[in-house]
């Protein structure tokens, strides 16, 4: 069995690009918008562009997920924007959960709904959900998210562990601004919650080049911090995302990295990801993607849509350029899903 080929997955042609990677996840963006102002991706609110097509109709999005589970893809995120902005957010989970293939459903969000629906979208299938926090300092928080709803997020938080969700992780962004910020509270937070705190070097996109040259902080100030402190190295699980996990005997929960800068962090790469208007992207930073919606008409075009997501394959690129400064054709993280 291939390494990313979990038990009971769909024997059909499996995707594998030019380096012999094999993909097992899909991170599909339900929508590019979003009701926070997050400064390093959002700093002026979500403005709708002219002249864009609609985003995905869940009718598309089913026979998308469809196509790409009979290639073997077995994970499946959905992402934004904020993704629960969509009225029908629920009933899209719920029917992607359905699809033969499709074993595991993650969702990240900035949890404003998520105390008031954890329970309802646990039912509807989500396994696993990853909630934006980058700081428990409430001012600092309402400074960097234009909301000051710290306490509501942090609740949702909780109600997401007390629905019993596989896994519940935090996504904090490495700035500088909060380098040492909060550290202490961060610690406390873990401390009693079966949870994984993950900090994500801040990525460099085409909107946000000042401020990310301002805020940039590399993720080995956070690895040694932890090593110095007796945090060690967690093995990577069957399909996980880039994140080291590091445990802690006295911690109930854990901390993790994502660290894109690092060396080799593309050489394992096991996702794709899908916009919410139908653009099948190979890797975060590269071209504008290839349009996949015209084949998304129909049940009958899945053979068709199936030939053009193999044939892309070979174009996915070893690993992305931000080291050389190049973000490829992302104008902000929220366009296509992180």
């Amino acid at each position: 069995m291939a390494l990313f080929d979990p038990p009971g997955s769909l024997q059909g042609e499996r995707l594998e690009d030019g380096f012999g990677r094999r993909f097992s996840y899909l991170r599909l963006s339900l929508t590019d918008r979003c009701n926070f102002r997050c400064t390093y991706c959002l700093p002026n609110g979500f403005v709708k562009q002219q002249g864009l097509p609609s985003e995905l109709s869940s009718e598309e999005i089913y026979r998308a997920v469809a196509a790409f589970a009979r290639l073997g893809l077995w994970k499946l995120r959905l992402t934004g924007g904020e993704p629960t902005v969509r009225h029908d957010f629920t009933e899209i989970t719920r029917k992607l959960s359905e699809i033969e293939g499709i074993r595991r459903i993650a969702m990240t969000t900035n949890g404003y709904r998520l105390v008031q629906r954890a329970s309802e979208w646990r039912e509807a299938g989500v396994d696993a959900v990853n909630v934006s926090i980058d700081t428990l300092d409430p001012k600092a928080f309402a400074s960097l998210t234009g909301h000051d709803r710290l306490a509501d997020v942090v609740a949702g938080v909780d109600a997401a562990l007390e629905a019993g969700f596989d896994t519940v992780k935090v996504n904090s962004v490495l700035l500088r601004d909060l380098e040492r910020s909060g550290w202490d509270d961060i610690l406390r937070f873990v401390e009693t919650r079966n949870l994984s705190w993950r900090f994500i070097e801040f990525m460099r996109t085409n909107d946000n080049t000042a401020f990310h040259e301002q805020q940039a902080t590399p993720g080995e100030i956070v690895r040694d911090r932890l090593l110095a402190a007796g945090w060690e190295p967690q093995s990577r699980e069957i399909g996980a995302g880039p994140a080291v996990d590091y445990a802690h005997p006295a911690y109930r929960g854990r901390i993790g990295l994502i660290a894109p800068y690092s060396p080799g962090f593309c050489e394992s790469c096991n996702r794709l990801r899908l916009s919410s208007r139908g653009r099948l992207h190979l890797c975060l930073f590269g071209t504008e993607g290839l349009d996949l919606r015209e084949l998304l008409q129909r049940d009958d075009q899945q053979e068709e849509l199936i030939a053009r997501i193999v044939a892309a394959m070979p174009g996915k690129s070893r690993g992305h350029r931000l080291n050389e400064g190049d973000s490829g054709a992302t104008p902000h993280l929220a366009s296509i899903g992180g």
